[in-house]
């Protein structure tokens, strides 16, 4: 196809104030490909980053700025040196591609790579670092973006580009999801029944969980429930921590996925869990508010694990082979769709949870 001079992109100008402007394609290097956006699903730290949350850690590091890490497209260029893809493939994208080099990268870890943030940036040498698409590196709210192949994954047959979009949110619960391990025919509770902990609950039932127990309120338990939960504990009528444990004759559950970001959930964890159980905590906690201490007694005579999991690293294949078998019900999960015209109000609807929203997803 004939790649245009100029594109249409969500720019974030300065803290709270985004605009759709009309700026260069971009360029791209000899192991990069320039790709289509076809969707972009918007992330639950995308209106933190918009609002200022991180701006101690440089989210973003310069105005205007280019969002948007969960995304899919198809390849229309490719760099001198790319073997790996072609023109036409359709590609789903991480928002991490680490240096590769460092100890981090060498063992696979590179979504905590050493050298982060160091890719021409504000420091270091060009193309030598970690880039972080979305937060820290010029990400996908565009018509076109440039890529490093290390962030890309070829889209099964039968899997759609909003489908594909939702790789990312899958694959970070996946990544927790299997730190902690499922216990087969065991009871593994899922804490937080949005994005995240809907894919979890969906990839613990894929991997042999007996019993799954989804803990939350409102219309995304009822979706939990629809997505094959085993039991639904709504917080507003049930201490969940005393169901759990009625579920387990006083035992505990095998596992908990922490995903809610409460600052209280994590204890209520580690009260539901068995004797050597596992807590895997995916979400993000909020530094500005309460701090909850942990009952570290109960965890170190319990032998309780507790795991904290960083993004997605080396899930993506297995994540979209799950939404293409069907054990990921994506499609089910996306409830609102907008042009890149209507960003705004897209995230205003999934920032503020309206019109029972789970997942939203932007067509460029």
């Amino acid at each position: 196809m004939e790649i245009p001079k100029k594109m249409k992109a969500v720019m974030l100008v300065d803290y709270n104030k985004t605009e759709v402007r009309e700026v260069p394609v971009p360029a791209f290097g000899t192991d990069e490909v320039l790709c289509r956006i076809r969707a972009v699903a918007i992330c639950g730290s995308d209106p933190k980053v918009i609002e200022g949350h991180y701006s101690n850690v440089d989210w973003p590091p310069y105005f205007p700025f280019i969002m948007g890490h969960e995304w899919s497209g198809e390849v229309v260029a490719t760099g001198k040196s790319v073997t790996e893809f072609k023109v036409g493939d359709r590609v789903a994208g991480e928002a991490h591609n680490g240096c590769g080099h460092c100890r981090n990268c060498m063992s696979g870890n590179y979504t905590v790579c050493l050298n982060y943030g160091m890719d021409g940036l504000k420091k270091a040498v060009p193309d030598k670092g970690h880039r972080h698409y979305g937060f820290y590196f010029q990400g996908a709210n565009a018509e076109y973006g440039a890529f490093k192949v290390g962030s890309l994954h070829k889209i099964p047959d039968g899997v759609s580009f909003d489908a594909a979009a939702l790789t990312d949110t899958a694959g970070v619960a996946l990544r927790g999801v299997e730190k902690a391990g499922v216990t087969p025919g065991g009871t593994t509770v899922i804490i937080g029944p949005g994005p995240i902990g809907l894919c979890a609950m969906q990839e613990c039932i894929a991997l042999g969980a007996g019993q799954t127990v989804v803990v939350g309120r409102g219309y995304k338990l009822e979706m939990a429930k629809r997505l094959g939960a085993s039991v639904c504990i709504d917080i507003e009528k049930e201490d969940p921590v005393q169901s759990v444990l009625e579920l387990t004759n006083s035992i505990g559950a095998d596992e908990v996925i922490e995903c809610s970001g409460a600052n209280d959930s994590p204890v209520k964890a580690v009260h539901m869990l068995k004797k050597t159980g596992v807590i895997s905590l995916i979400a993000n906690y909020r530094e500005d508010k309460e701090q909850i201490p942990l009952p570290l007694n109960k965890i170190v005579f319990n032998d309780i694990k507790i795991y904290g999991s960083k993004a997605n690293p080396n899930v993506s294949d297995t994540v979209l082979h799950m939404i293409a078998s069907g054990a990921i019900r994506a499609e089910e999960m996306i409830t609102h769709r907008f042009p890149l015209e209507q960003y705004d109000e897209a995230v205003d609807i999934f920032k503020n949870k309206r019109e029972n929203s789970v997942k939203v997803v932007i067509h460029p």
